[in-house]
Protein backbone atom coordinates (compact mmCIF):
# COMPACT_ATOMS: atom_id res chain seq x y z
CA UNK A 1 0.00 0.00 0.00
CA UNK A 2 2.88 2.33 0.77
CA UNK A 3 4.23 1.75 -2.73
CA UNK A 4 0.81 2.74 -4.15
CA UNK A 5 0.84 6.06 -2.32
CA UNK A 6 4.49 6.68 -3.13
CA UNK A 7 3.78 6.15 -6.83
CA UNK A 8 0.82 8.51 -6.85
CA UNK A 9 2.51 11.15 -4.75
CA UNK A 10 5.12 11.56 -7.50
CA UNK A 11 2.69 11.72 -10.42
CA UNK A 12 1.59 15.08 -11.83
CA UNK A 13 -2.06 15.89 -12.37
CA UNK A 14 -2.95 16.65 -15.97
CA UNK A 15 -3.63 20.29 -16.68
CA UNK A 16 -1.51 21.79 -13.89
CA UNK A 17 1.90 21.42 -12.32
CA UNK A 18 0.69 20.68 -8.80
CA UNK A 19 1.88 17.22 -7.65
CA UNK A 20 -0.72 14.76 -6.40
CA UNK A 21 -0.43 14.46 -2.63
CA UNK A 22 -1.20 11.51 -0.40
CA UNK A 23 -4.50 13.19 0.47
CA UNK A 24 -5.40 13.24 -3.24
CA UNK A 25 -4.60 9.53 -3.51
CA UNK A 26 -6.72 8.70 -0.48
CA UNK A 27 -9.59 10.74 -1.98
CA UNK A 28 -9.32 8.78 -5.25
CA UNK A 29 -9.55 5.49 -3.34
CA UNK A 30 -12.58 6.75 -1.39
CA UNK A 31 -14.39 7.49 -4.66
CA UNK A 32 -14.32 3.80 -5.61
CA UNK A 33 -17.71 2.24 -5.24
CA UNK A 34 -19.43 -1.11 -5.50
CA UNK A 35 -22.39 0.53 -7.26
CA UNK A 36 -23.01 -1.39 -10.45
CA UNK A 37 -23.30 -4.94 -11.73
CA UNK A 38 -20.62 -7.54 -11.01
CA UNK A 39 -20.14 -11.09 -12.27
CA UNK A 40 -18.46 -13.88 -10.32
CA UNK A 41 -15.32 -14.99 -12.17
CA UNK A 42 -13.50 -17.24 -9.72
CA UNK A 43 -13.07 -18.49 -6.17
CA UNK A 44 -9.94 -18.78 -4.02
CA UNK A 45 -9.36 -21.27 -1.22
CA UNK A 46 -6.85 -20.19 1.43
CA UNK A 47 -4.58 -22.00 3.86
CA UNK A 48 -2.53 -20.01 6.38
CA UNK A 49 -3.87 -16.82 4.68
CA UNK A 50 -2.28 -17.80 1.34
CA UNK A 51 -4.18 -18.79 -1.79
CA UNK A 52 -3.83 -22.54 -2.31
CA UNK A 53 -6.47 -23.12 -4.97
CA UNK A 54 -8.18 -21.09 -7.68
CA UNK A 55 -11.47 -22.28 -9.13
CA UNK A 56 -12.70 -20.55 -12.27
CA UNK A 57 -16.47 -20.12 -12.23
CA UNK A 58 -18.37 -22.38 -14.60
CA UNK A 59 -20.25 -20.33 -17.23
CA UNK A 60 -23.31 -22.54 -16.68
CA UNK A 61 -23.45 -21.47 -13.02
CA UNK A 62 -23.50 -17.74 -13.64
CA UNK A 63 -23.71 -15.48 -10.57
CA UNK A 64 -24.18 -11.73 -10.57
CA UNK A 65 -24.33 -9.14 -7.80
CA UNK A 66 -25.87 -5.71 -8.11
CA UNK A 67 -25.09 -2.86 -5.73
CA UNK A 68 -26.85 0.51 -5.75
CA UNK A 69 -27.43 3.16 -3.09
CA UNK A 70 -26.76 0.86 -0.15
CA UNK A 71 -28.82 -2.06 -1.54
CA UNK A 72 -27.50 -5.40 -2.79
CA UNK A 73 -29.10 -8.18 -4.78
CA UNK A 74 -27.46 -11.30 -6.07
CA UNK A 75 -28.63 -14.22 -8.14
CA UNK A 76 -27.05 -17.49 -9.21
CA UNK A 77 -28.06 -19.52 -12.22
CA UNK A 78 -27.43 -23.24 -11.85
CA UNK A 79 -29.42 -25.13 -14.51
CA UNK A 80 -28.35 -28.54 -13.19
CA UNK A 81 -29.63 -27.64 -9.70
CA UNK A 82 -33.36 -27.42 -9.04
CA UNK A 83 -32.77 -24.93 -6.23
CA UNK A 84 -32.78 -21.22 -7.09
CA UNK A 85 -30.41 -18.93 -5.22
CA UNK A 86 -30.90 -15.20 -4.80
CA UNK A 87 -30.79 -12.71 -1.99
CA UNK A 88 -31.66 -9.07 -1.37
CA UNK A 89 -30.76 -6.64 1.37
CA UNK A 90 -28.56 -3.73 2.33
CA UNK A 91 -24.81 -3.31 2.45
CA UNK A 92 -22.12 -1.11 3.93
CA UNK A 93 -18.48 -0.90 2.85
CA UNK A 94 -15.38 0.56 4.42
CA UNK A 95 -11.94 0.66 2.84
CA UNK A 96 -11.44 -3.01 3.82
CA UNK A 97 -14.81 -4.55 4.75
CA UNK A 98 -18.14 -5.45 3.15
CA UNK A 99 -21.15 -6.16 5.35
CA UNK A 100 -24.33 -7.49 3.76
CA UNK A 101 -27.58 -7.65 5.73
CA UNK A 102 -29.94 -9.93 3.79
CA UNK A 103 -33.65 -9.32 4.24
CA UNK A 104 -35.20 -11.54 1.58
CA UNK A 105 -34.21 -14.42 -0.69
CA UNK A 106 -35.10 -17.59 -2.49
CA UNK A 107 -36.58 -20.48 -0.52
CA UNK A 108 -33.10 -21.96 -0.06
CA UNK A 109 -31.67 -18.61 1.07
CA UNK A 110 -34.56 -17.93 3.44
CA UNK A 111 -33.44 -21.01 5.38
CA UNK A 112 -29.98 -19.44 5.70
CA UNK A 113 -31.38 -15.98 6.49
CA UNK A 114 -33.48 -17.49 9.31
CA UNK A 115 -30.26 -18.38 11.12
CA UNK A 116 -27.90 -15.66 9.88
CA UNK A 117 -28.79 -12.35 8.23
CA UNK A 118 -25.51 -10.43 8.48
CA UNK A 119 -22.54 -11.51 6.39
CA UNK A 120 -19.16 -9.88 7.01
CA UNK A 121 -16.32 -10.06 4.51
CA UNK A 122 -12.86 -8.65 4.05
CA UNK A 123 -13.06 -6.46 0.94
CA UNK A 124 -10.42 -5.82 -1.69
CA UNK A 125 -11.85 -3.27 -4.12
CA UNK A 126 -10.33 -2.17 -7.39
CA UNK A 127 -11.79 -0.08 -10.18
CA UNK A 128 -13.28 -3.02 -12.11
CA UNK A 129 -12.72 -5.98 -9.76
CA UNK A 130 -13.46 -6.86 -6.18
CA UNK A 131 -12.88 -9.78 -3.86
CA UNK A 132 -14.99 -10.63 -0.84
CA UNK A 133 -13.15 -12.90 1.57
CA UNK A 134 -14.76 -15.11 4.22
CA UNK A 135 -12.77 -15.04 7.44
CA UNK A 136 -12.60 -17.80 10.02
CA UNK A 137 -13.30 -17.29 13.74
CA UNK A 138 -9.69 -16.25 14.36
CA UNK A 139 -9.60 -13.85 11.41
CA UNK A 140 -7.83 -16.17 8.97
CA UNK A 141 -8.78 -16.06 5.29
CA UNK A 142 -10.78 -19.17 4.32
CA UNK A 143 -12.51 -18.64 0.98
CA UNK A 144 -13.19 -15.81 -1.45
CA UNK A 145 -15.46 -14.89 -4.31
CA UNK A 146 -13.80 -12.77 -7.01
CA UNK A 147 -15.92 -10.49 -9.20
CA UNK A 148 -15.41 -8.38 -12.30
CA UNK A 149 -17.53 -5.34 -13.17
CA UNK A 150 -20.01 -5.88 -16.00
CA UNK A 151 -19.55 -3.02 -18.43
CA UNK A 152 -22.57 -1.36 -19.98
Amino acid sequence: MLLFFTFFSCKQKEGNNKPITNEDSVEEVKKQSLDGVWELVSFYNYKDNAIVDTIVNNANNRQVKMFKDGKVMWSRRAPSDEIDYFGYGSYIITDSTLTENLEFGSVAMLKVIDTMQVFNFELILGKDVFTQIDLGPEGDRIFSENYARVND
